[in-house]
């Protein structure tokens, strides 16, 4: 009885910590290294939801960032977007800061724009003094002031911080993360060892949202 307890128990530990099989909208079911996937839930309100955890530096993110802003568009589905500011990249914490500051205080359009087209402006971008230029002339030229201390509270890179720690907490280890979330199930669409395509974020979304529309409400799985 004891040795079957045993096996019992090491077989909990291994089911806790092997990667998990991973539900699918659409293709075969496959493997992933996600961790803590509760917070893998559409906001309240939405059946389908796109997640992004993304670095303002990464060239892929760039890439993806205008497929991801167009899919959100025209499947109407919210995008929750978490920063996830790589080590190697010295400015893109700050940069993420500017990005919140204009989320919170201005709009979360604005806040895209800003995002945008910092993408956009990578290979330009390479310090903090860069950035910081950056920001003075896009503020100036979309009518906004930049304040005297963009973030005199920390609060705002605080928030970057905490979605960084929600990323790992996950078990992040690739940008751009791309997920599609409905409230039973989820499928990676980048952010996996094997999963790097972008494009394939709008034939996986029209999948969840045809599952929601024809299947019932069920635990995920």
């Amino acid at each position: 009885m004891r040795k079957s307890i045993f096996v019992v128990i090491i077989a909990l530990a291994i089911g806790f910590t092997a990667p998990s099989l991973q539900a699918q909208f659409l293709g075969a079911r496959i493997h992933n290294d996600f961790i803590d996937t509760s917070i893998l839930r559409p906001p309240a309100g939405s059946k389908v939801a796109i997640i992004v955890f993304e670095d303002l530096g990464c060239p892929s993110c760039a890439r993806s960032h205008p497929l991801e802003l167009q899919a959100a568009a025209q499947y109407h589905v919210p995008i929750l977007r978490y920063d996830f500011p790589l080590a190697q990249h010295i400015w893109t914490f700050e940069g993420a800061v500017y990005a919140r500051y204009l989320q919170d205080k201005v709009s979360p359009k604005i806040a895209d724009e800003f995002r945008s087209d910092v993408f956009l402006s990578q290979q330009s971008i390479g310090s903090k003094d860069d950035l910081h230029q950056f920001a003075q002339l896009w503020f100036q030229k979309h009518g906004q002031k930049v304040p005297p201390a963009i973030d005199p509270t920390g609060a705002l890179a605080a928030k970057v911080q905490a979605d960084y720690d929600l990323g790992k907490r996950l078990n992040v280890t690739y940008t751009p993360t791309i997920v599609v979330v409905t409230r039973n199930n989820y499928q990676i669409v980048c952010g996996q060892k094997d999963l790097a395509d972008p494009t394939q974020l709008v034939p996986i979304l029209r999948a969840a949202i045809a599952q929601t529309q024809t299947t019932p409400a069920a635990g995920r799985k």
